[in-house]
């Protein structure tokens, strides 16, 4: 089967029967290859799991070898907001693809991001038709939380992890979508961690990969 968007696939070693699923979404400028590379530090502590990796649905005007998810060329919320919800329908439709081909269901799936990738993810997270395993998230945000609000169907729980030292996004917008995660009944985790700008860092990784294998029961 091809996928709708251009996919890493990290498969399972020794041909082990694959129950569950992690999609990485990469952030701004990157792709999913460049997000791969997170699997290798997890994946020995998931011998059945499958991490998809796509690239984003746009490539990004500012690296031309890497994407992005949405457009943030204007400085404008109802235009960033319209693009954010374009991606949203792509990563749906990817999602869908992925639950055909191996025979998941939503429950045996877990979304992951980074900075664009997490806002997706968060989003996706709570308007899926079905909650999710869990999302983890890494330094992201909520893009419009009154649009979010009003769109909430599902109840999927999440980890937020973001640099304190983050000046790219703030590590206030982890407070925030705490605190609004929390007002509507959403089981969330959230870590910042001491002397980390906006990236991944290795306890950031080893935080989340505990995380997933709680939630995958391993």
């Amino acid at each position: 089967m091809t996928f709708s968007l251009n996919t890493t696939i990290i498969n399972p070693d020794e041909n082990n029967k694959i129950t569950s699923a992690i999609i990485l979404l990469h952030g701004y400028g990157g792709n999913g290859k460049e997000i791969s590379t997170l699997t290798y530090n997890w994946k020995r502590f998931l011998p059945n799991t499958v991490f998809l990796c796509p690239d984003g649905n746009e490539v990004c005007p500012i690296n031309p070898g890497g994407f992005q998810w949405f457009d943030l060329s204007k400085d404008d919320p109802k235009y960033i907001l319209e693009q954010f919800l374009i991606a949203e329908k792509k990563i749906n439709k990817f999602i869908e693809e992925v639950k055909e081909l191996y025979k998941l269901s939503n429950s045996k799936i877990c979304l992951s991001g980074f900075s664009q990738g997490c806002m997706m993810s968060i989003n996706i997270g709570l308007t899926s038709d079905e909650s999710f395993n869990c999302v983890v998230g890494f330094s992201g945000k909520i893009i419009d939380k009154d649009n979010l609000s009003k769109r909430i169907f599902s109840k999927t729980k999440m980890l937020l992890i973001h640099g304190e030292l983050d000046t790219v996004v703030p590590v206030n917008n982890l407070l925030e979508a705490k605190d609004f995660l929390l007002r509507n009944k959403i089981k969330v985790e959230t870590h910042m961690i001491s002397d980390c700008d906006h990236h991944i860092s290795i306890e950031a990784s080893s935080i989340a990969l505990n995380y997933i294998k709680k939630n995958f029961l391993i």
